[in-house]
């Protein structure tokens, strides 16, 4: 005869599988026909009530825990939004509950603080300590405690991994050695977190201008919602054994540099002002034909067939933000306005919108820094050639990692919200390589790193169809294809600037036309200016002369890139020696 316990249990558990029923009904009418923004609450309270029914249980909840890595540097207020948005998460969807104290079991943060100005650290501290009061477990892992466990290590040599760096400040060092040495923490918190969040790990890393949201197209205007329950999809995912590593994406603002976005975006810049010609001001602007694109397509990339994706030829346009049905004076001086942002990181065009289509999980060969998830036994996969400072680490990890773990190493559709700037000021609190003084930007430092790190990435892309890393190459082989991928490059960027100059052409001959109705009432004369503003710094960096990309085809500062590069690749071996030697001592008690 069954016990009354037994009857509780199997009662529990068919309310469960039918709640898992509801909710599949609930997000089928979330995303019919498009995002249907009076469901979400329902869709959310249906999550809910899940947990509350696990909950009754009374049994361990063996779910997946979630460490969450975000690195920081001098961006307090990227850092509160993207807080804010996983405690949001959090009471949205309850995942695994909160304990007595009104903590969240399953969630924990580790704070990893890379800022400089002492005042930003102390801000960063003080966040740390506001979100702890309000349920989250936070672990703030800021420069000196960074400085008290690489001593712990100062027998190993790191430096090719987490570089070298000057004492006292240690900052700045970048996203993927900060990473990396984030890391190192993991390896030395893991019992104790997996014991505090009742459950096996998983790593979760994301960038501090992220957040649990996704955006989306509404007849009213853009919406930023907290629609996904990622914890949740993610826990289920990582039951299956095989999954190593999950990537996700990004929506928003494109996750790339500016330095290969600007063909894309003066397509369209020359498109909006070649309609603006054909209207009359005080037309209202139809913002409802504007494109929407999903992610995955890199339509906001000037290279996107180097990636496998379909070469580009369309314009997209401007979907303005103005509230009401503003005319189209209105929606040109907003677009004006919104230009030099391009130069911090957006693409006021080619914003990406989240598309539901399931989880969609399919084999992956880029890892987004800012969003991917581990299981804590994939710890020795640290970013490599991290202290090159190049942009595009994350594919040249992923094409590593889909080396070495084939179908263990996977991308689903669970992006996170993307925002380079602050609504306020039009630019990133805190952005290396590009120079803004006076309105005149610099972006020298950002397109040498775009440049070099896409030649470093086609080079490993090449050594790897040649079993790397399994098998060392060469030196010579190694030289020959950084050399080969060079040329290569240099060609696809010179090429690019051609079109670039010759749409510039184009864009200074429609702004200055007398006829057009911008250039016949002085009450446009500064949305003018911001055009011709955008214009001359578009040319002062991609022009003939222009600065930004004189070094990348400097053949003396090539060699001392190709030797460095070459470096690091041949290293790579030697280098996983001695993380995993200090993985080792990290993980042993007192270690």
């Amino acid at each position: 005869m069954s016990s009354p316990v037994t009857c509780r249990h199997a009662d529990l558990d068919g309310r469960i599988a039918a709640q898992h029923q509801v909710i599949a009904r609930f997000e089928a009418a979330l995303w019919e026909g498009g995002f249907n923004e009076p469901v979400l609450a329902s869709y959310q309270a249906a999550w809910r009530r899940l947990e509350a029914l696990i909950q009754a249980k009374g049994e361990p909840d063996r779910r997946h825990g979630f460490v969450l890595v975000i690195p920081v540097a001098d961006s307090p207020r990227h850092l509160r939004a993207c807080l804010a948005s996983l405690l949001q998460l959090c009471r949205a969807y309850g995942y695994g509950g909160q304990d007595a104290d009104g903590r969240w079991r399953k969630v924990s943060v580790l704070l990893a603080d890379d800022s400089a100005d002492p005042s930003i650290l102390a801000e960063n501290r003080a966040l740390a300590r506001t979100y702890a009061a309000q349920g989250l477990r936070m672990h703030y892992f800021g420069p000196l405690e960074q400085m008290a466990l690489l001593d712990r290590l100062a027998d190993l040599d790191l430096g090719p991994i987490i570089g070298r760096h000057a004492r006292p400040t240690f900052a700045h060092k970048g996203q993927a050695m900060m990473r990396n040495i984030a890391y190192l923490k993991l390896a030395e918190m893991r019992a104790g977190e997996s014991e505090a969040l009742g459950g096996p790990l998983l790593v979760h890393t994301l960038d501090a201008d992220q957040s649990f949201q996704v955006k989306v197209a509404t007849a009213t205007g853009d919406a930023q919602v907290a629609a996904l329950s990622y914890f949740h999809q993610l826990d289920a995912i990582f039951r299956d054994e095989r999954v190593r590593v999950l990537t996700g994406k990004v929506v928003g603002d494109p996750p790339v540099s500016p330095a290969v976005m600007a063909g894309t975006f003066l397509e369209d810049v020359l498109a909006f002002l070649t309609e603006m010609a054909r209207t009359r001001p005080q037309q209202p602007y139809p913002r409802h034909i504007a494109s929407t694109r999903g992610s995955g397509e890199a339509a906001y990339h000037d290279m996107a067939d180097l990636f496998g994706f379909r070469a580009g030829g369309e314009h997209y346009r401007y979907r303005c933000g103005l509230a009401g049905a503003a005319d189209n004076a209105a929606c040109f001086a907003d677009f004006a306005r919104r230009l030099n942002r391009f130069f911090h990181g957006e693409h006021p065009t080619r914003v990406t919108y989240y598309r539901h289509d399931g989880l969609n999980l399919v084999p992956a060969r880029t890892v987004y820094t800012g969003n991917y998830v581990f299981r804590p036994e994939s710890l020795g996969e640290f970013i490599p050639y991290a202290p090159l400072r190049l942009r595009m680490s994350g594919p040249s990890m992923g094409r590593l990692l889909k080396a070495e773990l084939g179908a263990g190493f996977v991308s689903a559709n669970l992006p996170m919200l993307h925002q380079r700037t602050l609504e306020a000021t039009g630019q990133s609190e805190f952005r290396p390589g590009v120079v803004d003084r006076d309105a005149r930007v610099d972006l020298t430092d950002e397109y040498e790193r775009q440049f070099h790190g896409d030649v470093l990435l086609f080079t490993v892309q090449r050594l790897v169809e040649l079993g790397y890393p399994a098998t060392r190459p060469g030196e010579s082989r190694v030289l020959a294809a950084l050399d080969e991928v060079w040329l290569d490059m240099g060609r696809r960027y010179r090429a690019g600037r051609g079109v670039i100059l010759e749409r510039l052409d184009r864009l200074g001959v429609l702004l200055r036309e007398p006829a057009h109705w911008w250039n016949q009432d002085p009450a446009h004369a500064e949305a003018v200016a911001h055009f011709h503003a955008f214009a001359a710094n578009m040319r002062r960096n991609f022009g003939g002369e222009g600065p930004a990309h004189m070094p990348c085809e400097d053949p003396a500062r090539w060699r001392a890139w190709r030797t460095r590069q070459a470096r690091a690749i041949l290293d790579l071996p030697a280098q996983r020696q001695s993380w995993n030697q200090a993985l080792a001592c990290l993980a042993r008690p007192g270690g």
